[in-house]
């Protein structure tokens, strides 16, 4: 196995509970890729450096069937995982109940909202299990009557669903909020997807985050590996497939310029010029901060949040998820942040608090961000400069010197077109083979995609044992 990544280590534990012989490469000093908290800015302040909300960790098929919890995960989940403030009026909060969230969206809204997400908060298992599935010709979904109907508007650009679907501001603003994550255009498809699956979500299992930070969902998954027998090794980089003689196979956590340099000529032309292919998405321009007190937000509902959208209107977010796949920097950006301390007190010494933010750039812009991030905290939280005590910047050159699969801040493992969503990296029969014997890709590279979730890995995993035959 190479590279430690919640994929990585999700593929390192299918093959050692079928008995495999497993031994984890990782070139960093610890595991978990993009799921590691260090201090970053003052000594007491304990910050999420990759990813720090996981829905999508708490929803895996394969994350839910093991006993993390015996290993010391802890989920905590706010009062609301998600705000969304407004200029002219209270926040749009995105409560775990649908009907309150109804509630909170213009009148007109509230019943196409319940009737946009009950079909699948309600069949949230089976939904899963197709949408964090891999994707055609491997496997056809499990429930397609269900699919098909996620699909009709899924596959659509989010922009257009929200001004098909809702009639206010409000429902409009937080749909866009959370189809931003795609990191797409929300003028193009499949952007819906992204809004629909994560609103959901917040239905269905919440927005949470492990207490003590993400690493303790790492520290878990090493912990249920070593328990089944598998060993990691740390600052043991992997730089040729030279490195793996006598192994059954090989799977690599990395993205396709990485498995590029460590096959090279073992991988046969096709793949190679696939691999070369693969279009990386915008970057991720990155700001922790230790602050005195809590953020002082306008609205006290923002503080019931995990998880706080910071862009305004359906037509801002537009603007700002446009700007970088035109090279270009809002400047008004859409803000993603999050405050974790607010409900675990042991990520930051008593009295005082942690938060985290991003927003998308080019891929590997040098522009520093962080007035433009600042002030969209400060529009909605004025005196917000005023708490801050320290803060760490990473811009997109330090997400990738941090985890080299975050080419050029792509915290995405690529970008999330329709067609390099669905065929991930490239159209093969199955994704995550790359053609030479015993080799198999396992990264946010290959479906269902980013996000800390661990299916990646589980299905390269049950790939390799059904074509060794063991």
């Amino acid at each position: 196995m190479v590279g430690s990544g919640p994929n990585g280590l999700a593929a390192a534990i299918v093959l050692a509970a079928a008995g495999w012989s497993v031994t984890v490469r990782e070139a960093a000093g610890s595991p978990g890729g993009g799921v590691r908290s260090e201090a970053l800015t003052l000594p007491g302040f304990l910050h999420d450096v990759g990813s720090a909300v996981h829905p999508l960790a708490v929803a895996s098929p394969f994350f839910r069937g093991l006993p993390l919890e015996v290993h010391g995960l802890e989920w905590v989940h706010p009062a609301v995982p998600l705000a969304h403030p407004l200029d002219d009026g209270p926040p749009v909060l995105l409560h775990r109940s649908i009907a309150e969230t109804a509630d909170a969206v213009d009148r007109r809204d509230a019943a196409a909202y319940r009737r946009l997400m009950t079909p699948l908060v309600e069949r949230w298992a089976a939904f899963c299990e197709d949408a964090l599935g891999p994707m055609p010709p491997m496997r056809l979904p499990r429930h397609p009557v269900l699919m098909a109907r996620f699909a009709r508007l899924g596959l659509r650009p989010a922009a257009t669903v929200a001004r098909r679907v809702f009639a206010g501001p409000r429902a409009r603003a937080l749909f866009s909020g959370l189809a931003a994550h795609s990191v797409l255009p929300l003028t193009t498809a499949p952007s819906a997807a992204f809004g629909l699956i994560l609103g959901a979500a917040g239905h269905a299992v919440g927005w949470p985050s492990p207490r003590g930070g993400s690493r303790a969902l790492t520290r878990a998954l090493v912990a249920h590996l070593e328990s089944l027998g598998g060993r990691i090794e740390l600052n043991a980089p992997v730089r040729s497939l030279e490195e793996s003689r006598g192994a059954d196979a090989v799977l690599l956590d990395v993205g396709p310029r990485q498995a590029l340099a460590i096959a090279g000529d073992a991988l046969p032309m096709r793949a190679r010029r696939d691999l070369r292919r693969f279009r990386y998405g915008p970057g991720a321009f990155k700001v922790d901060w230790a602050l005195s007190a809590p953020i002082p937000w306008r609205d006290a509902g923002c503080a019931l949040a995990g998880t706080v959208h910071l862009v305004g209107t359906l037509e801002e977010t537009v603007a700002s998820e446009r700007a970088p796949w035109r090279a270009a920097h809002a400047d008004r950006p859409f803000v993603l942040l999050a405050q974790p301390s607010l409900f675990d007190p042991s990520r930051a010494p008593p009295g005082q608090h942690t938060a985290w933010a991003y927003c998308h750039v080019p891929n590997g812009s040098d522009k520093d961000m962080v007035r433009q991030i600042e002030r969209q905290i400060e529009r909605f939280a004025p005196g917000f400069r005023d708490v801050v005590l320290a803060r760490s910047v990473m811009p997109p050159s330090a997400l990738e010197a941090f985890d080299a699969n975050l080419v050029g801040g792509d915290i995405a493992g690529g970008a999330n077109t329709l067609r390099q969503l669905i065929f991930r990296p490239a159209l093969r029969r199955i994704p995550y083979a790359l053609g030479a014997p015993g080799l198999y890709l396992c990264s946010a590279s290959t479906p269902p995609g980013g996000g800390v979730h661990g299916m990646c890995g589980y299905h390269a995993a049950r790939a390799a044992r059904a074509r060794s035959g063991a």
